[in-house]
């Protein structure tokens, strides 16, 4: 069974992509699992893994979009240089400044890449709610009245925020961008997803340099056999994307991350239980 692992990985990085082609989004929450359950990759190493894995991968989707003419570079830019800041900060300082255990609860030591992981299976549940709920239910439906320096402000403030968490655990944070676009800036669903895969490329890319900086060892072959998967099942994803209905789609994959990040949570408390 152990030997079937890889070829597993190698498939879930297909589907991982192909989610991400099919509804903008969602798949990169799935790459930290991929590699640290079925390609075995310690914690630490999988979430800067993950960050150019889901940095390359939304780069080919960011492409695609932006010859569709579906980004606002603009907005994209300023969501995207705060982001970067706090992603770039997170990889640089304070993940490698992390006391090992991080959390004493009693006679419980709670480690570093199980704290990370806890955090982990917390977004992935949240990303779940966010791909389950409808767009009006979910608070996208139009964007809020408010004058634009506050509006910068808040499109500034949430950016640094989702790039501090993908910092920490190494996912995109679509889900957390495109309501972000639509309420905040009130932009339509197709162009919010672009400016997404756009700025996730930016800062992911980007925060993978701080890992460099910390002489990150890297498995480059392992990295390119991933992204490459992962990149053909992202142009088959976004060939069909028209053709399948993504309300319907979109909760089904929320369903799956939901069940996924119940069981990691479930199996991580289970170890300071």
């Amino acid at each position: 069974m152990e030997s079937l692992l890889p070829v597993l990985g190698y498939l879930a990085s297909v589907l991982m992509g192909l989610s991400l082609g099919l509804i903008g989004g969602g798949g990169s929450i799935l790459t930290v699992p991929i590699l640290v359950y079925l390609f075995r990759v310690p914690v630490l190493e999988a979430t800067a893994y993950s960050l150019f894995v889901v940095g390359l991968t939304a780069l080919v989707g960011g492409l695609g979009s932006y010859r569709r003419g579906d980004v606002d570079l603009k907005t994209g830019l300023m969501f995207a240089a705060p982001s970067f800041l706090g992603v770039f900060a997170t990889r640089s300082w304070i993940v490698p400044r992390l006391p090992d255990p991080v959390l004493n609860i009693g006679a419980l030591a709670v480690s570093k890449p199980l704290f990370i992981m806890v955090i982990f299976a917390i977004l992935m549940v949240a990303a779940s709610v966010s791909m389950i709920r409808s767009k009006k239910a979910a608070g996208v439906s139009a964007p809020r009245a408010m004058s634009p320096l506050t509006r910068n402000a808040l499109i500034g403030t949430e950016g640094l925020v989702v790039g501090a968490l993908t910092g920490m655990v190494g996912a995109g944070g679509g889900f957390l961008i495109i309501p972000a676009l639509v309420v905040l800036v009130g932009l339509p669903m197709r162009i919010a997803v672009g400016t997404s895969l756009f700025i996730i490329a930016v800062k992911s890319l980007l925060g993978f340099t701080g890992d460099l900086r910390n002489g990150l060892v890297v498995d480059w072959i392992l990295l390119f056999s991933i992204v490459a998967l992962a990149v053909v099942g992202t142009l088959v994803g976004g060939a069909f994307s028209k053709k399948v209905p993504e309300v319907k789609l979109k909760k089904a994959f929320g369903y799956f991350v939901l069940i996924m990040g119940s069981v990691i949570l479930a199996e991580q408390l289970s170890k300071i239980l």
